[in-house]
């Protein structure tokens, strides 16, 4: 996938990235529009696409048909299945 910047996106922080990965965490399942009114700080919206276009270009989130959005990266649980031998990750 790739990550196209809107004319009126700007380069996200380190800190709004992490804001926004700590809202997404804190909703649960939730619409762009939802995250939107719920960040601590207000971020432009393209720069807020942008960021989760990445999440998404990087399988951070998932999306379903109805536009929600979930977290589902964990990277506790694939340190749990690195660790087994009998499984191997391709």
């Amino acid at each position: 996938m790739e990550l196209k910047r809107g004319r009126n996106a700007h380069s996200p922080t380190l800190d709004t990235v992490i804001m926004v990965e700590e809202t997404i965490k804190r909703l649960g399942a939730c619409r762009i529009t939802e995250l939107y009114r719920a960040l601590p700080r207000t971020v432009i919206y393209p720069t807020l696409k942008l960021i989760i276009g990445y999440f998404h270009a990087k399988g951070f989130i998932a999306s379903d048909k109805e536009g929600k959005i979930v977290w589902i990266y964990n990277p506790e649980l694939v340190r749990s299945y690195e660790a087994k031998p009998h499984l191997r990750v391709r």
